[in-house]
């Protein structure tokens, strides 16, 4: 899939464009294209949209994408995590977007638009204009401002006061809950996802919020309305399946999060009994506690205070992986530890008991996986804190 982006971004950059004073012919038809989800990348596990716009007399069939975005940008992982996530506006031929599809076997459905002659030429000349250098480019964000959100807008806009949603109340689910949907639990994205982002993600979604799911926009738009004359009539002209593929899940390695946690958990409990019954302690089991608890803390440090990611704020996550224990575990490598470390270890003990009753009343839902590593915590703690 890498490579198809990379095309795709050559793409983006090569295909002439067509004029801003085309006029669509009465034949043409705009409709909104949502893929199935694919199981080798966490950013394909929610699926895709983007727009069509065929016009047989103009000999026009393309898609209009803004799900373009390109790994060998300088610093991409940097802005990445950073937040400064900046995708691109790309059109090209239908054959060209449904080739990765077909390769990775993920179905391709298309809801065409009931739209009169001056609607399907404001579609195309707003998605002309997007296309102008200067105005392809948007700051992306995977819940609120992305190829799905965007589609929403751009619907809505256009539409005017014409475009009636039906499913007018609450989703029902959070937007961790809705995401949980897509992506399996016990992965290892899923777990990475439960750590960086903080409790804005367990607010009850509104069925627009929602909508940055390609699979709810789908569902959104099959069942809105459009006002013609006071009568409505159905958004949706004509649904019709393009690729026709069984739905892909993610997989689960074996290696998952919550396996890989309970094996650490009991080496950890057997490692503490042993020096226990010895009056020892292990330091190095000490050291990559702490050490490794207070690197994920830095990092969750830094991207609620120093990142544009609108949703690692107010992550609960620090309780556990508390950013001050990096410093700490340089101290447990010594045969004798200073004695305020019993202090210390007492308030990560009351962190957790505190991150359990926000977990409990759902101040913050976080990840099945982090259980037995928070009992694995709790063990040792426990026995630092009464060590003589």
């Amino acid at each position: 899939m890498k490579q198809l982006f990379t095309i795709f971004g050559f793409l983006l950059f090569t295909i002439s464009g067509f004029s801003q004073y085309t006029t669509l012919s009465d034949r043409a038809e705009i409709s909104i294209i949502t893929c199935g989800p694919g199981n080798t990348e966490l950013y394909e596990a929610f699926g895709h949209s983007a727009l069509r716009i065929v016009d047989p007399v103009q000999g026009m069939d393309e898609v209009y994408n803004y799900g373009m975005f390109n790994f060998e940008a300088p610093n991409f992982y940097l802005n990445f995590v950073k937040g400064n996530m900046i995708y691109k506006l790309g059109r090209y031929p239908i054959d060209n977007f449904l080739y990765g599809y077909r390769l990775d076997k993920r179905w391709v459905k298309e809801q065409i638009l009931v739209l009169n002659q001056q609607e399907k030429q404001q579609f195309f000349n707003y998605l002309e204009n997007n296309l102008i250098p200067e105005n392809r480019s948007y700051s992306y964000d995977p819940y609120f401002n992305n190829c799905s959100t965007i589609l929403r807008d751009l619907v809505v806009s256009q539409l005017n006061n014409k475009l009636v949603f039906n499913d007018s109340s609450t989703s029902n689910f959070t937007l961790r809950e809705l995401m949980n949907n897509n992506i399996h639990w016990n992965s290892w994205g899923s777990f990475g996802i439960s750590i960086a982002l903080g409790n804005k993600l367990d607010k009850e979604a509104t069925y627009e919020q929602a909508m940055y799911l390609p699979d709810h926009l789908f569902k959104s738009m099959k069942k809105a309305t459009v006002l013609n004359d006071k009568t409505a009539i159905s958004l949706v002209k004509k649904e019709r399946t393009i690729l026709n593929y069984k739905e892909k899940k993610q997989e689960v390695f074996v290696f998952n999060p919550l396996l890989l946690f309970t094996i650490a958990l009991l080496i950890t409990a057997f490692i503490t009994y042993k020096n226990y019954q010895n009056n020892t302690r292990s330091k190095w089991v000490d050291f990559v506690l702490f050490f490794s608890t207070g690197l994920v803390g830095l990092v969750i440090v830094f991207l609620w205070f120093f990142s544009n990611h609108f949703t690692a704020s107010h992550n609960f996550n620090f309780l556990w992986a508390f950013a001050p224990n990096l410093i700490v575990s340089f101290y447990l490598l010594k045969d004798k530890i200073p004695l305020w470390i019993h202090q210390y270890v007492i308030i990560l003990l009351l962190f957790i008991f505190v991150l359990v009753i926000i977990w409990v009343v759902k101040i913050q839902v976080f990840s099945v996986a982090l259980f037995p590593l928070l009992i694995l915590l709790l063990v040792r703690y426990i026995y630092l804190s009464k060590l003589k």
